[in-house]
């Protein structure tokens, strides 16, 4: 499995993130994908293999490095996932964006000082609108991003595009956080939000019960065609 290894922004520790290579010259620029409460599986894997096939730089940084390095869980299992939201409780969403701010900054380096997006799903979803808020990434696209109606008081630090998939009938984020999110954000001159009803969480991922063939096609489409816009 192709990794490098990348700084915290202090130096003081490194944490290894999956890297896809687009084939047969440079690449368009640089994406930096953020992990489901699963680590760096296969599904978040695959999802940089696409997006290196589509002509970006894909690294995809382990978050959980702190508490535990190369974590892979399957959601369809039921003590694995169990053991994912023990993770995620544990997990320090603050020390993360600094993870990913670093991430931005070794991809940027690598693609000669091009720009760079990020996406995100579930947990990284809730990670690609704090890094778009907080850092300087080009356009930040999130999936079925969970608890970001109690993270629009930063919406006015959004300086480049944000793109948020939201799963109608999201176990995680029920109709009324979704209401209060579109409420704050729908004005928001950076900011385009897109409805799924009747889909729920993770309808996008790679493989497994979760996924939706439709709504994960259309949703891929259109960062696609997001990422062509704002990132090349």
């Amino acid at each position: 499995m192709p990794t490098i290894a990348i700084d915290t922004l202090d130096h003081r520790g490194k944490f290894d993130a999956y890297l896809a290579e687009p084939g047969g010259g440079a690449s368009r620029g640089a994406i930096v994908v953020i992990q489901e409460i699963f680590g760096i599986n296969e599904g978040i894997r695959r999802k940089c293999d696409k997006l290196a096939a589509e002509g970006y730089l894909a690294i995809a940084p382990d978050l959980f490095w702190r508490m535990e390095p190369g974590v892979q869980l399957d959601p369809d299992v039921p003590d694995q996932l169990q053991r994912a939201f023990d993770l995620m409780n544990r997990f320090d969403q603050n020390a993360a964006i600094g993870d990913i701010e670093a991430s931005i900054r070794a991809a940027r380096a690598r693609v000669g000082g091009g720009k760079v997006g990020c996406v995100g799903y579930c947990l990284g979803g809730r990670l690609a609108f704090m890094t778009a808020a907080r850092t300087d990434v080009d356009a930040s696209v999130g999936y079925y991003a969970v608890g970001v109606d109690n993270l629009v008081h930063e919406a006015n630090a959004i300086a480049h595009p944000l793109m948020l998939h939201i799963a109608g009938d999201d176990a995680f984020v029920p109709a009324d956080a979704q209401a209060r999110a579109h409420a704050a954000l729908d004005d928001h001159p950076k900011v385009t939000l897109h409805d799924y009803p009747g889909l729920n969480h993770g309808f996008a991922t790679e493989m497994g019960e979760r996924r939706n063939d439709e709504g994960a096609q259309l949703a891929d489409a259109r960062t696609a065609e997001f990422f062509a816009k704002h990132i090349g």
